[in-house]
């Protein structure tokens, strides 16, 4: 079946240098001439985020997050507010969303905690956009992390659970190095091996890759 052809948008922001996604079919265009997008992990500069997709006449229906950390959910209020959008993560991920301890944010002196408008189970299909996609819960960076798989366009956002030739940290609160390994080995590494990665932090890899190549497997 031939797989449909999406576009993944990258800024990359903050002071670890986070990857903000935004996905989006480019063939679907709305009456008014605009793209509609899902934009992941708004780490920070929510203005600058919203001012960045306007000018190229996208539209944000959906935000979410694959984790609660503080270098993901920086510019969350700011991009909510001005799109309107509604923000949804896993449902075991609420507690770190709204913690600044939890969240790393306080170490920092930001003291962030956000509220999540809609949470979703393990396999939940999420639709926005024109889009589709799946949560794949993947505990182990935190408790409540996931994935975001679509699997009509092969496309994996990944956060930080896995990364080019790497995995995420497991020495926060709530981390599990056991748990994370299981998560990526029992359900990202069952996906087909070109499917292609977004991690949180770095370089797009694919599945196919990390399975001959990451060190940790």
């Amino acid at each position: 079946m031939a797989k449909r052809k999406l576009n993944v948008g990258l800024l990359t922001l903050g002071m670890v240098a986070t990857n903000f996604y935004f996905v989006f079919d480019p063939e679907k265009i709305d009456e008014s001439g605009k793209k509609h997008v899902i934009c992941f992990d708004p780490g920070d500069r929510g203005k600058y985020i919203y001012d960045y997709l306007s000018e190229k006449d996208f539209v944000v229906d959906l935000i979410l997050l694959t984790h609660g950390h503080f270098d993901h959910i920086g510019g969350v209020e700011e991009l909510k507010e001005l799109t309107g959008a509604k923000v949804g993560c896993y449902e075991k991920e609420i507690a770190i969303c709204q913690d600044p301890h939890l969240n790393l944010s306080n170490y920092y002196g930001m003291n962030l905690g956000i509220t999540p408008d809609v949470t979703y189970k393990d396999g939940d299909i999420i639709e926005a956009a024109d889009l589709s996609c799946k949560l794949i819960a993947t505990p182990g960076h935190t408790s409540g992390g996931c994935c975001y798989y679509f699997e009509d366009a092969d496309i994996l956002i990944s956060g930080d659970t896995l990364f080019e030739e790497s995995i995420g940290r497991t020495d926060f609160p709530t981390s599990s190095t056991s748990e994370l390994v299981r998560s990526v080995t029992e359900r990202l590494f069952v996906l087909p091996d070109e499917t292609y990665v977004y991690p949180g932090h770095g370089e797009m890899t694919t599945i196919g890759h990390e399975k001959e190549y990451n060190p940790f497997f």
